[in-house]
């Protein structure tokens, strides 16, 4: 079965979602949920679907579209519709592009593909280039994806590129700068003009009265308004027309107003009371206030996209890990080549400093890698023939051969970075409130600015409607919804990204916040408290008419099939012994027990006790003894059984990881409780426990156990964290209220988790709760800030300071704080980068 997300357009209310999910139900092979906000359809299928397919069936229901979200899943490997077009997850392969020799040996000719220069023969250098985004998000509100960039149609802000496009970002910023140059250019001469009205003897009224001077602020505005500021007026109108009010709404209405009341004052000054004219006769006009207005809250718009730029730097320092070519090892001869031509099994060859290309395994050569890009280490590691690696880590001074076995989306730097961008657009769950707040917020901006020329127009001094109309109008210019909603999505960027360097892979929002109040933290032993490299100490027979020999050829038949790390411990030491492998019939994994299969006439099984019980076997009471004794010593056995008697045993031991003792004494200092919950036997478990002093542990559990006694813990009112890495913990660590998987581990554990360790190392989970306690602290620093800066601001610009103080707050004024507010935000946010969480 394969879950796959599909973007729908063209629905507009609950009646479209229903008729598009039982448009889609009606396709055979297909189960789809649809929902209207995000407008998704979550289709699960058994066999691949073109996309063209199920838009047959759709366009049959009506004018609705359907294409293929960034992220999906399913239980086997990875596939992707070739037909759809898919939301791009990040590239880091760099396919194509322009190369050129490095000594210019052919002037400035340049080459289509890598390889070497035909005259000096060096190395082709890739020119630089980067991917571009082919689609847009809105930072605050992720659901909204579109092609080309644009405006949120919810909250107005310019959408970003998914997919990281320097290019793209830039060309915005450009943008956004030159406009914002164009507005200050003519917003200086109307701002010096509208401020010489208050000189005694004005200069400028000697050259022409007044009113001739109102022309040409009128003037000098057309540009500003029409051209540099006039996306905030669109955005304002589409916000008006689709009722959802924004921060350009505010903006849009005040100044808006101020400059169709100055061009009424200028066309037809008699409709207006005295009130409203200055001693020369003419009306006051507020061009100065619209243009200062509209270019502070482009100059806002400005900072706040270089600051965008700055949230998302540890993926674009991901994105910069991968090579764009490399050296490929074909019938002896050695080819350089584009890293989207490498094949899973292709052999490659990594020269010292280099950088690995793709996730395989290491064939010849004993090198030390560089991996502190992706585990957050500085200590190289040492690798071995058989040891894995990943693309993205650097080779040290030494040259060795690998086989390819991840390549392009399959590959862990891939993965970490399409799971860094899914949990940056998440939504943590504090983020409601601000979102609560900001549906209420314009109208009720809009209702006390109403209120506010009321009371002024009423109670105020003379001229009472002047002081009415500048004081409404900074109430509308002052108020701030974009800080309020960017609060959260920022802090939540920064982090993960914080988190990705330093090798915690974070899937959402919700379990970064989560983090910060879990109390209760389960492990599972094989490959989370112990390193999960497991050696043969020795093989045992029982039986008189089986050898050691015949037992090992079992249980290396049987294992050949199987994927568990102690299966592959056993057949490394079956090749040590020159075994050869025999072929199974019938081979059946039992989940949390072992496997079973036939051999010949033989029916095997080989794992522990309980599977022992499950197919009838006889343990004598001599094996039972042996095994005790191990077990004492904290390994692992598993028994072999052929038919109803158990014949002999295999002893397997795993080495407790060196950080395993100081990270689970640094959780107790916390306060946490950590408790170990293994499938293993209660002698060996009971022996790591002691050894770790942890706080209590349970032995011989099957996956429903686990699942159950978290659960349990839950229901006691406990908030749980489990820590995993096998296929038999992925329902714990599904149920959890955090799941932590480590990297070390299976893929089917990584996608039940809500955060992954790459390292495998129980210390990242004191480093993920301190980053949790950061970004939580710091989310809630932003939303302090916000909120406390529309309360104190608003009433300011009401005038409730007047008649204490005689303060009132100019329009223009209330521009600049209102464009800062959201700049000071994001700056509080990228605070994070610098957090230390060791």
């Amino acid at each position: 079965m394969m879950t796959h997300t599909y973007q729908i357009t063209g629905m507009t209310c609950d009646g479209c979602r229903t008729k598009v999910e039982k448009a889609l139900n009606g396709i055979d092979g297909v189960e789809a949920t649809v929902t209207l906000e995000p407008a998704e359809a979550v289709i699960t299928m058994e066999t691949p679907i073109p996309t063209e397919k199920l838009q047959q069936g759709l366009s049959a229901a009506g004018n609705y579209k359907i294409k293929m979200a960034g992220h999906h899943s399913h239980s086997g490997k990875e596939h992707i519709h070739k037909a759809a077009q898919v939301s791009p997850a990040p590239k880091v392969n760099g396919a194509g592009g322009v190369y050129y020799c490095p000594m210019h040996c052919e002037g400035e000719k340049t080459y289509d593909q890598p390889g070497s220069c035909p005259v000096c023969g060096m190395d082709l250098l890739k020119q630089p280039a980067v991917q571009k985004a082919s689609q847009f998000t809105c930072p605050m509100h992720p659901e909204i994806i579109s092609d080309q960039p644009g405006a949120c149609p919810i909250c107005g802000m310019d959408l970003v590129p998914m997919g990281l496009d320097d290019e793209a970002e830039d060309h915005a910023y450009e943008d956004l700068s030159r406009k914002f140059k164009i507005a200050a250019i003519f917003t200086g001469p109307i701002f010096i003009i509208a401020m010489t009205e208050m000189v005694p003897n004005n200069p400028l009224f000697k050259l022409m009265d007044l009113k001739y001077w109102n022309w040409v602020q009128f003037a000098f505005s057309l540009p500003v308004v029409f051209y540099a500021t006039w996306m905030f007026f669109e955005r304002a109108w589409r916000s008006i027309v689709t009722w959802k009010l924004n921060m350009f709404t505010l903006i849009g209405i005040g100044a808006g107003v101020a400059w169709l009341f100055s061009i009424v004052a200028m066309l037809f000054p008699d409709i207006f009371p005295d009130q409203f004219k200055t001693h020369h006769g003419t009306v006051y006009v507020y061009f100065e206030a619209a243009t200062v207005i509209l270019t502070l809250v482009l100059l806002g718009q400005l900072l706040e996209a270089r600051a965008h730029g700055k949230t998302n730097t540890a993926i674009k320092e991901l994105l910069k890990l991968a090579p764009n070519t490399a050296t490929k090892i074909v019938d002896g001869k050695e080819l350089m080549v584009s890293i989207d031509d490498i094949q899973k099994g292709d052999l490659l060859r990594v020269k010292p400093g280099e950088k690995i290309p793709v996730d395989g395994s290491i064939k010849t050569g004993e090198v030390t890698i560089d991996e502190s890009m992706i585990t957050g280490e500085p200590v190289p590691v040492e690798k071995n023939p058989g040891d894995k690696v990943s693309s993205g880590t650097i080779n040290g001074n030494k040259t060795f051969v690998m086989l390819a076995e991840k390549v392009g989306s399959e590959t862990l730097l891939s993965q970490i970075i399409e799971m860094v961008n899914a949990a940056s657009r998440s939504k943590a769950p504090i983020q409601k409130l601000a979102d609560e707040i900001s549906g209420y917020f314009v109208p009720v901006v809009v209702l006390i600015s109403l209120a506010t020329f009321a009371v002024w127009a009423i109670y105020g001094p003379d001229p009472a409607y002047v002081y009415a109309f500048v004081n409404a109008i900074a109430v509308l210019i002052i108020a701030c919804p974009c800080a309020l909603g960017l609060a959260t999505p920022m802090s939540v960027m920064v982090g993960v990204g914080k988190g990705a360097q330093s090798g915690i892979l974070i899937k959402n929002a919700e379990s970064l916040e989560k983090m910060n109040k879990i109390d209760v933290v389960i492990i599972d032993k094989t490959g989370t408290v112990t390193e999960g490299k497991p050696s043969v100490e020795k093989v045992s027979s029982v039986h008189p008419d089986y050898s050691e020999k015949d037992v090992l050829e079992r249980i290396v038949a049987l294992n050949s099939s199987s994927e568990h790390p102690l299966a592959a411990a056993t057949l490394r030491y079956g090749e040590e012994k020159k075994v050869a492998i025999q072929p199974i019939a019938n081979f059946e994994a039992v989940t949390g027990k072992g496997v079973i299969g036939k051999l010949g006439t033989e029916h095997l099984a080989l794992g522990n006790q309980k599977l022992m019980e499950h197919v009838g076997a006889e343990i004598s009471t001599e094996m039972n003894e042996q095994v005790k004794s191990e077990q004492k010593l904290g390994k692992t056995v598993s028994y072999l059984s052929v038919g109803k008697f158990a014949i002999g045993f295999v002893v397997i031991s795993d080495q407790i990881k060196p950080t395993s003792a100081a990270a689970i004494r640094k959780l107790q200092e916390e306060g946490l409780q950590v408790l170990m919950f293994t499938g293993d036997n209660e002698d060996t478990a009971k022996a790591v426990s002691q050894t770790l002093n942890l706080d209590g542990f349970k032995a011989q559990m099957l996956p429903e156990d686990k699942l159950n006694e978290i659960k349990k813990l839950q229901a006691a009112g406990k908030m749980v964290a489990m820590a995993g890495d096998g296929i038999n913990d992925a329902p714990a660590l599904s149920q959890a209220d955090i799941g932590i998987a480590m990297g070390t581990g299976t893929d089917v554990a990584i996608q039940s988790a809500a955060i992954t360790l790459v390292k495998g190392d129980l210390n990242g989970i004191a480093k993920a709760r301190l980053l949790s306690h950061k970004v939580m602290g710091n989310i809630k620093g932003n939303l302090f800030f916000a909120l406390g800066y529309n309360v104190l601001g608003i009433p300011v610009a009401a005038g409730l300071l007047y008649p204490f103080f005689g303060i009132l707050l100019s329009p223009m004024i209330a521009a600049l704080a209102m464009s800062f507010s959201s700049v000071s935000v994001i700056l509080n946010s990228l605070r994070l980068r610098n957090a230390k969480i060791d």
